[in-house]
């Protein structure tokens, strides 16, 4: 359903008006605004103002944006004081510079004097390439990326490159949207084997850009001993796990330890019955938001997506 209204997305984030274009006859998904990549931004933009996310504690921090596309996840970053590497595919690089450079072009001609603004570069990256990989000097202090798996063949070349791209101290940042439920189980079986893995609780995330099948994760490496958590004997001989957020409560305060709460069974497998309540609620609306607009058009091409017109 192109139009040369999707060729380009306005997007207000951390006080600024952004625009990134897109490529709607592109046969390249990483061409399109995809709506997790907001919900992310969004997530940051409500939780700036203290904790890990403020721009004090961002301010010259190296991230890494992976399956960049239009960029928008990254400048979400780098509007908090990071430097940031959008990387991508070759065919996409050429759409993701024009989106950088017009918006930084944007940022400075309105915001001259801003210092909060980190910086913001483009490189290629395939999953997996050492020599890719190499290249970009990791590790990363932050590593993120939205809507980036759509497919089982993509989740062990983006698992080695998270893995090689981190370090001790990496925070990962993840939004997905829930397409395929295989695929979103094998996924979150890889990452909690590999990292400590915190669900964003829908109370973290903006009031209006969220949706209950779009999740965001934070994660951590594991220690290798003990895989990041202390493992004690009790008297039966059975083994009890730790909680290592009641340490972080002591370390972050408890605004921060909200990250904690609703894990993984938060999503539940009547998902899709909560999307058909909240669509019928909006549309008893007079007006629809251009992000309940959005969201209508994203469940129109799911259902159209397996319709064969004759």
């Amino acid at each position: 359903m192109n139009s040369p209204h999707t060729s380009a997305v306005i997007f207000e984030a951390l006080g600024h008006q952004l625009q990134f274009s897109q490529d709607p006859n592109s046969k390249h998904l990483g061409t399109t605004v995809w709506d997790a990549s907001m919900v992310l931004v969004k997530f940051l933009e409500k939780n700036c103002r203290k904790g890990r996310f403020c721009p004090s504690k961002l301010k010259g921090r190296r991230a890494i944006e992976l399956g960049a596309g239009c960029g928008v996840a990254g400048f979400g970053m780098a509007l908090l004081g990071c430097d940031v590497v959008s990387t991508d595919q070759t065919e996409v690089l050429p759409l993701l510079m024009r989106n950088v450079e017009r918006n930084i072009s944007r940022i400075m001609q309105t915001n001259p004097d801003s210092d909060s603004l980190g910086s913001i570069s483009v490189a290629e990256l395939n999953w997996g390439d050492e020599g890719h990989i190499k290249a970009l000097e990791p590790p990363f202090d932050y590593i993120v990326g939205t809507d980036v798996v759509y497919a089982e063949h993509l989740l062990e070349p983006l698992l080695q490159t998270m893995l090689a791209l981190s370090g001790p101290k990496t925070t990962i940042l993840m939004g997905y949207e829930i397409r395929s439920t295989n695929v979103h189980e094998q996924m979150l079986d890889l990452w909690k084997k590999n990292f400590e893995l915190k669900v964003v609780p829908k109370s973290k995330m903006d009031a209006k850009y969220q949706h209950p099948s779009i999740q965001l994760f934070i994660m951590s490496l594991k220690s290798p001993e003990g895989c990041g958590r202390e493992i004690d004997e009790n008297p039966e001989g059975r083994t009890r796990e730790i909680d290592e957020t009641k340490i972080e409560k002591l370390e972050r305060g408890k605004d921060e330890d909200d990250d904690s709460r609703g894990g993984i069974d938060e999503v539940s497998s009547h998902c899709g019955e909560k999307i058909k309540e909240d669509s019928i609620t909006s549309l008893q609306t007079e007006k629809l938001s251009e992000w309940e607009a959005r969201r209508f058009g994203s469940m129109a091409a799911r259902l159209l997506r397996d319709v064969k017109m004759t």
